[in-house]
């Protein structure tokens, strides 16, 4: 995917690329970065969403590559994440009052972006951003020309009992531990990395370094478990998108890269999702690749990215 793959610092902001500052409706500072893109003629442009706790710090690889490959590209942090600020009761909690605060946040951000930017459009989201991007196209909060997600977050990992029943608990729980506390274990040290941490994420340890490198030498990024209020959020807008006809309505084409092998996202909440999209397009994993498939081993690794631009290349080429 990017040609010049070998040559890529992932431990710096790659020169061609600009970080600055995005301000909501309501005053908050989200931080944002671009990149102008490589070839003579822009081939269109891209716009990309972490999952929780992420940073866009973590994909500057594969964003460097889509550049590269012609696109202008842009990145940004969800409020209340990475280096965009704290919405809970201390610098390490992940939380959000509702799913629907970065949902506004998305269409604000989509119609200043769309109108500096060239189509076709495209979003893109991982994770917890994958489920957020989509949430977003549902609702007709953006109008992307395709979307493309890795892992989305349409339903938890390991739930025996129903999404109904587990929402139930998960709100039992926030009333009675709060909204924000921590909803999970992280470690006997705030902002301490967890150990065996990396086998949910990804089988290629430099990589999986590269974030911790961040962590250390830019501390606003350590994030570490999600609120109560998090996860009872979660559940109610997972939920919501799978209500009936609601997926069924969009039209816009949808390529979707998950792995059975995901310990923090269901795949089986992935496929059926693609399976409901007129134009859903799914590109599925096994043991070989962990939840974060962009930042996997480069076999791994290079084959989502190749489906990814052949996905991008036929959008391209029907608009």
């Amino acid at each position: 995917m990017q040609p010049n793959a070998a040559a890529f610092d992932r431990r710096a902001i790659p020169a061609a690329a600009t970080e600055s500052i995005w301000v909501a409706g309501d005053g908050h500072k989200i931080r944002r970065i671009d990149w102008p893109g490589a070839a003579g003629t822009v081939r269109g442009s891209i716009l990309f969403f972490p999952g929780r706790g992420d940073a866009y710090e973590k994909y500057l690889e594969t964003l460097n590559g889509f550049h590269l490959d012609g696109w202008k590209v842009t990145a940004a942090d969800w409020r209340g994440q990475a280096g965009s600020g704290r919405l809970g009761d201390d610098p390490i909690t992940g939380h959000i009052d509702d799913f629907s605060t970065w949902v506004a946040d998305l269409r604000a951000f989509w119609a200043d972006w769309s109108a500096e930017t060239t189509g076709p459009r495209i979003l893109m989201g991982h994770s917890m951003g994958g489920h957020l991007v989509l949430r977003g196209l549902v609702e007709g909060a953006v109008t992307p020309d395709a979307m493309v997600l890795s892992a989305p977050m349409l339903g938890f990992f390991g739930n025996i009992l129903p999404d109904s029943i587990m929402h139930r608990a998960a709100a039992w729980m926030m009333r009675l531990r709060g909204k924000t506390t921590q909803a999970w274990k992280w470690s006997e040290k705030p902002g301490e990395i967890p150990v065996g941490r990396i086998n949910l994420l990804t089988h290629d340890q430099d990589r999986y370094q590269d974030e911790l490198w961040w962590r250390e030498h830019r501390p606003e990024l350590v994030i570490g478990p999600g609120s109560w209020g998090w996860v009872e959020r979660a559940y109610a807008s997972m939920r919501g998108l799978f209500e009936p006809g609601k997926l069924e309505k969009v039209t816009t084409p949808v390529l979707m890269i998950g792995t059975s092998n995901d310990k923090l996202v269901d795949m089986k909440a992935i496929l059926t999702a693609s399976e409901r999209l007129p134009n859903g397009e799914v590109l599925a994993f096994g043991k070989e690749a962990h939840h974060e498939i962009l930042r996997e081993v480069d076999d791994v690794r290079d084959t989502a990215l190749n489906r990814i631009r052949e996905f991008l290349n036929k959008v391209t080429a029907a608009a």
